[in-house]
């Protein structure tokens, strides 16, 4: 079993589950260890390590670089570029891996690391085991010595990167775009992709200073740039979570999109324009107007569970190149292998600028229904599945909302609380039933 890796990387956070340097640097030695044992061409390997903005990734930076060196690893040097383009310049440069500092969307408090493999996907189980055997044993002495560079074109190939994503000729002259990139990892690389593009663009959360990453701003915060599109007449507002693989739009008129509806203008887009486009892969949290949006464009829908890893699981399953998640974590395979929140809004300008329609009108092709989520503190979550009171107010739930709605329990795989989640047509009735089994859960005592 897994002791450290989740779905989406290291678990520990500094703010509640401290990881020091001292840990940072054996997990470099253990990654070094690994790649060199199942390593087939001669020479040293390379890793290459990004990071957000966050006060404590430069430090963290320092000891896993220690750490590879240290096991006869090369290190490449990025500074703070978003997650996403980690995979990309790991596959671009041919690198054994690439590391990302980062706690995404947490606050600055907070730490982790996402590891990449060389196609730019996320690391296998297999040999994260294999890493994590590595971090019980003790460090010892390395016979060669890695080597450190800065990789300096790194920015300019991956803004080219993205630039190339969408088809030759594309451009955004004319639209007046507003960026929130979160003070953190595409605070740099962002502006620069969308006025290249021919945008004009203006931008907030661009001036990091290791503590304001998540700050009142970017992907889970959207107030503030729903202000700044109404105050600058933008056409289109985008906000970016901290490390970069996650997007939120504005309209014109200040409303959020958020994961779900960007995916349906995608996969709207791809289905008219791409007759290969096969299908569309959302998780249990999706919205059920997305998923009858799809239907009536005859588009396939799965749902995987909650979390990236999942959603790429699914969509390799199926052979499909689009899929994602509420959150704004959409992976658009036909560009890229990983989630990536500037590819990810470029394929969505896509549909956009070739409707000629403003979003706040391309949008109303989906409907969202009405969605009620409660938190039920709980402590035995296995036991839902088999305690008569539950399992019977899940049944009159589901049998009162019938074929216009949905209903789903789903125990948190970070809290000791089950999820309760409605949707249905109507707000008061969702709002009841929710409340209903919510009940139903508390009553049971587990």
């Amino acid at each position: 079993m897994q002791k450290y890796f989740g779905t989406d990387g290291i678990r520990g956070l500094v703010g509640k589950d401290p990881i020091t340097p001292e840990f940072f640097l054996k997990l470099g030695w253990a990654v070094g260890r690994v790649l060199a044992k199942n390593r087939v061409s001669e020479g040293p390997a390379m890793v290459i390590i990004g990071k957000d903005t966050r006060i404590s990734g430069y430090m963290f930076e320092a000891a896993l670089e220690s750490g590879l060196i240290a096991a006869g690893v090369d290190v490449g040097l990025v500074g703070p570029m978003p997650t996403p383009a980690i995979a990309y310049l790991t596959r671009t440069f041919q690198a054994a891996a690439g590391i990302v500092i980062s706690a995404s969307h947490n606050a600055y408090t907070d730490n982790g690391i996402k590891l990449f493999s060389p196609q730019g996907t996320k690391l296998g189980d297999e040999i994260e085991l294999e890493i994590e055997a590595e971090l019980d044993k003790p460090m010892v002495t390395a016979e060669k010595l890695g080597k450190a560079r800065r990789l300096e074109d790194a920015e300019g190939r991956y803004i080219e990167f993205c630039k190339g994503s969408v088809p030759w000729g594309f451009n955004l002259e004319g639209l007046k775009i507003a960026l929130d990139c979160a003070n953190g990892a595409t605070y740099s690389v962002a502006p620069k992709v969308f006025r290249e593009l021919g945008a004009k663009v203006s931008t907030i959360g661009v001036s990091p200073d290791g503590l304001n990453i998540n700050l009142d701003c970017g992907s889970t915060k959207m107030k503030a740039l729903q202000r700044h599109v109404l105050e600058t007449h933008a056409d289109i507002g985008i906000a970016f979570d901290g490390d970069g693989d996650r997007v939120m739009f504005v309209d014109d008129g200040g409303e959020v999109l958020d994961g779900d509806q960007l995916l349906y203008l995608i996969a709207a887009y791809k289905r008219e324009h791409n007759d290969s486009f096969k299908g569309v892969v959302g998780t249990l949290m999706s919205n059920f107007g997305f998923e009858l949006a799809l239907k009536k464009l005859d588009i396939p829908f799965v749902r995987a569970n909650v979390g990236d890893r999942y959603v790429i699981e699914e969509m390799n399953k199926n052979d499909w190149t689009l899929g994602g998640e509420s959150s704004g974590h959409i992976v658009c395979r036909c560009a890229t292998t990983t989630g990536d929140g500037i590819i990810s809004a470029l394929q969505a300008l896509l549909a956009v600028t070739h409707s000629g329609k403003p979003l706040a009108v391309l949008k109303q092709g989906m409907q969202k229904m009405p969605q009620v989520m409660i938190n039920v503190p709980c402590e035995d979550k296995s036991a839902l599945a088999t305690h008569n009171g539950v399992q019977e107010a899940l049944a009159n739930a589901e049998q009162e909302l019938a074929d216009a709605g949905r209903v789903l329990l789903r125990p948190s795989g970070t809290e000791p609380v089950v999820r309760v989640m409605v949707e249905g047509k109507e707000q008061q009735q969702v709002q009841k039933v929710a409340e209903q089994l919510a009940a139903a859960v508390k009553q049971a005592g587990l």
